[in-house]
């Protein structure tokens, strides 16, 4: 059977000003999650109503692959559950796999700019916006897009054992990576 790779991503109902600050993002509420599962080759979209499905999809992953996933996605998730989530899964971030090497946080845009040629559509700023609006729809297409672009950047690395990033000094570099592909 093959390995069951799901590439995921969230966006909240509210910024981190409107909870209080960084330190309660379990507050921030979830308006859309998105997964891509490798296995059944679908995305799937999830609401807040439905947080129950989705932990168990990304508990079912042989690998959970992310943009900041951890520290931001997972925390936002267990303002809505009673257990520790990335204990109960197996993860691959690939912000902070990048963090190690470069000393800084990238942005997936950033990155996804100098690989794949193409950067996000929007900005998480706006998906806040839409859901104050009831753009629902909106957001799913900017969340499963920002799903896709995690997914090929991911693919790259992979096949080509890097992925290219514009450093501070405006240089391009190729960052090593050592990220593997489901079997």
């Amino acid at each position: 059977m093959a390995e069951n790779f799901v590439y995921f991503d969230l966006e909240t109902r509210h910024s981190a000003n409107d909870v209080g600050g960084w330190d309660r993002k379990g507050d921030m509420g979830i308006s859309v999650a998105v997964t891509f599962s490798t296995a059944l080759n679908r995305y799937r979209i999830y609401e807040e109503s439905e947080v129950a499905e989705l932990v168990d999809e990304l508990r079912g992953a042989d690998l959970v692959i992310g943009f900041n996933h951890i520290s931001f996605d997972y925390e936002v998730i267990m303002g809505k559950i009673a257990f520790d989530l990335p204990s109960l899964t197996n993860n691959l971030d690939l912000m902070v796999d990048l963090e190690k090497i470069l000393e800084h946080r990238p942005k997936l845009d950033a990155v996804a700019s100098e690989t794949l040629g193409e950067g996000k559509t929007a900005v998480g700023t706006d998906a806040l916006r839409w859901w104050k609006e009831g753009r629902i729809m909106e957001i799913a297409e900017y969340c499963c897009y920002d799903v896709k672009v995690t997914k090929m950047v991911h693919e790259y690395g992979a096949k080509c054992g890097s992925v290219k990033y514009r450093n501070r000094f405006h240089q391009l570099i190729e960052v090593p990576v050592q990220w593997q592909l489901p079997k």
